[in-house]
C-alpha cells in the first residue's frame, strides 16, 4: 500500500506539472498540444546536467540545476509554438503535433550522437543518472519522497494566486476570453500569450524531468514519455483549467497509472489474473470515459485556439 501511494503522489506529480503548463497557455488564448514534445525535451535538458554534473555539483545545488535546466530546455522549445501560432498565426493543433514528433525526434538523434561521440560503439538513445536520481530521494520509514512532490503543491498554490490575485493573471485570462476587448483597454495580447507560452513550456520541461526520475535511473529518449503530455491535457479539461481542480484531477489519474507498476503485490488484483498490459491501459481508458462524460459541462476559454488579429472587432 505505502508503495501505491508513493508512484500515486509521483505520477500526479508529473500531471500535476504539465496540466497546470497547459491550463495557463489556455489561459492565455493558445492551446498547447505540444505539451509532450516539451516534456521530452525538458527532461533531456535535465538529464544532461544529472548526468555531467553529478560528481561536482552538492546535493542541493544539482537538484536546483537540474529543475534550471528543465526549465530552460522547455522554455526554449516552446518559442517555437510561440513563433509560429502567436506571430505567424498558424493552427495551433498542427504545431502542437508536429512538436511532439519532433521533440521525440530530436532529443533521440542527439542522445545517440552524443554517446556514439563518446564512445564509437555507443549508438544507444540512453542517459545514465543513476547516482543522480537518489539526490532527489529521501527515504522515509520505506517511503521514497521524492523533492518534486513538495514543487508541485508550491507550483498550485503559485498558479492560484497567479490567476486569481494578481494584475498579471486577470490580464492573462482575459486574453483567453475576450483578446479584442483586453487590447481595447490597453493590454498587450500577444505580450500576454507569450507569456503564457513561455509558463507553460517551463512547467513542462520541469514536468518531463519528474517523469524520467519517477521511473528507472536509465531513460531511452526514443520512448518519449509514454503519453503523459496528452493525459496531462485529460486532467486539465477534467480539472475545468482550474488549478486546485487540477491537483485533484492529477490524484484520480496517478492512482490509476500507479496500479499498473503495483498490481502484482495485491492478491485481489492479481487473483482476477487481468494481463498487466491492462493495467497500463487504465489511465487512458479512464480519460476516455471521464472526457466522454464531462465535456458537454467543460468551459473552456472562449477564445483559446483562434489567432489574435488586432485589426478584428
Amino acid at each position: 500500500m505505502l508503495l501505491l501511494i508513493q508512484y500515486t503522489l509521483i505520477f500526479s506529480s508529473v500531471l500535476t506539472l504539465v496540466a497546470l503548463g497547459g491550463c495557463i497557455s489556455e489561459h492565455s488564448g493558445v492551446i498547447n498540444l505540444g505539451l509532450e514534445g516539451i516534456m521530452v525535451i525538458g527532461a533531456l535538458g535535465g538529464a544532461l546536467v544529472m548526468s555531467n554534473l553529478v560528481t561536482v555539483l552538492p546535493s542541493a545545488l544539482l537538484v536546483i540545476v537540474a529543475i534550471l535546466a528543465a526549465i530552460l530546455f522547455g522554455m526554449a522549445y516552446s518559442c517555437l509554438l510561440g513563433v509560429a501560432c502567436i506571430n505567424f498565426k498558424a493552427d495551433q493543433t498542427l504545431v502542437g503535433t508536429a512538436m511532439n514528433l519532433l521533440g521525440t525526434a530530436g532529443a533521440t538523434v542527439f542522445v545517440k550522437a552524443m554517446n556514439t561521440a563518446a564512445n564509437p560503439d555507443n549508438h544507444s538513445s540512453e542517459i545514465s543518472y543513476v547516482a543522480a536520481r537518489e539526490k532527489f530521494l529521501v527515504n522515509i520509514g520505506g517511503f521514497e519522497f521524492n523533492w518534486f512532490m513538495l514543487l508541485v503543491i508550491v507550483a498550485v498554490i503559485l498558479v492560484f494566486i497567479m490567476l486569481y490575485k494578481t494584475k498579471f493573471g486577470l490580464r492573462l485570462m482575459a486574453c483567453g476570453e475576450h483578446p479584442q476587448a483586453a487590447d481595447s483597454v490597453g493590454i498587450n495580447v500577444y505580450k500576454m500569450r507569450w507569456s503564457g507560452v513561455l509558463l507553460s513550456g517551463m512547467l513542462g520541461g520541469v514536468g518531463g524531468l519528474c517523469y524520467i526520475l519517477a521511473g528507472v535511473s536509465l531513460w531511452k529518449f526514443e520512448n518519449g514519455v509514454a503519453g503523459f503530455g496528452f493525459l496531462a491535457l485529460a486532467v486539465m479539461i477534467f480539472g475545468q483549467w482550474k488549478p486546485i481542480r487540477i491537483a485533484v484531477s492529477a490524484l484520480l489519474f496517478g492512482l490509476f497509472r500507479a496500479l499498473s507498476n503495483v498490481y502484482g503485490g495485491f492478491d485481489f488484483l492479481t487473483a482476477l489474473n487481468i494481463p498487466g498490459n491492462v493495467y497500463n491501459m487504465l489511465p487512458y481508458i479512464i480519460s476516455l470515459v471521464v472526457l466522454a462524460f464531462t465535456s458537454k459541462k467543460s468551459r473552456a476559454p472562449k477564445a483559446e485556439g483562434i489567432p489574435y488579429d488586432k485589426g478584428m472587432r
